[in-house]
């Protein structure tokens, strides 16, 4: 039985240092299925440690050297990349079960920047030690395969969805893919909190914030769904997914792009 999103307490110091891969609520996104427990537990020992990142705080930067990857336990983050005049370019929105920094793997350096939406809790993974147990575990590594294989296949969906919808097309994409990512985590696909700005949803899609409060608008008014504050609820997501599909077409916000199809773009991890 689903739920509607809530923010979840976070545990304390004490409790934290008593979490367990096996224990984690976020097991079964994290880690392979059928992982054994005597792999599960070879896993714990080489998490470097949970600690909790407050909102607005900095997880990595941009050029900073690769250590670890970051498994998220509670939360959302953003990541951005920042263009030569300093202003941030949003690339990304993560949350709980989500692996993080994976796209320093190849360089040593991170190429982007990954930042608090909210108090949240991260498990520091040293790579190098992860590195070393893939040999042991191929189970591990195949997962882990799979998981960098849907990294790749995110980033390219994204150059799809940025570049060839209009706006209002992108922006329905946008909520379905929330809905599918947080059913997956066991809460309501139909009713969930925006935890990211208007500002950082328009930045991320390509579009102001007055566009992005006109599209919540509209979408209002055709009874496609309930906003209040940042929580919305999906009334009519089979409208909102013929819009994504390119099956519909509402009045344009911003200047038209060709039609296509959004199936593909809908499965990325935003």
């Amino acid at each position: 039985m689903t739920h509607a999103i809530h923010i979840a307490s976070l545990p304390t110091a004490a409790s934290r240092a008593q979490v367990k891969c096996s224990s984690c609520a976020m097991n079964t996104l994290c880690l392979p299925t059928g992982l054994d427990e005597t792999a599960t537990g070879r896993l714990d020992k080489i998490i470097g440690r949970r600690r909790r990142v407050e909102r607005g705080e900095s997880l990595f930067s941009m050029d900073q050297p690769f250590k670890n990857l970051y498994a998220i336990r509670f939360g959302h983050f953003k990541t951005f990349r920042l263009n030569p005049d300093g202003a941030q370019q949003v690339v990304g929105f993560h949350m709980a079960g989500e692996l993080m920094g994976m796209g320093a793997i190849g360089t040593g350096r991170h190429h982007d920047c990954a930042e608090a939406l909210e108090d949240s809790e991260i498990c520091e993974i040293p790579f190098t030690k992860l590195d070393e147990l893939f040999g042991e575990v191929p189970q591990l590594l195949r997962h882990f395969h799979r998981v960098m294989s849907h990294e790749i296949t995110r980033e390219q969906g994204i150059m799809l969805f940025l570049g060839g919808m209009r706006a209002e097309q992108r922006f329905a994409v946008f909520l379905l893919n929330l809905a599918v990512r947080y059913a997956a985590r066991g809460y309501s696909s139909t009713r969930f909190q925006l935890r990211m700005s208007r500002e950082e949803i328009g930045n991320y899609l390509g579009l102001t914030i007055e566009s992005v409060s006109r599209l919540l608008l509209r979408f209002k008014e055709k009874g496609w769904l309930r906003i209040a504050k940042r929580e919305v609820e999906l009334l009519d997501r089979a409208s909102i997914e013929a819009l994504a599909n390119g099956l519909a077409v509402a009045e344009p916000i911003a200047s038209k792009r060709p039609r296509v199809r959004a199936s593909a773009a809908m499965q990325m991890a935003a």
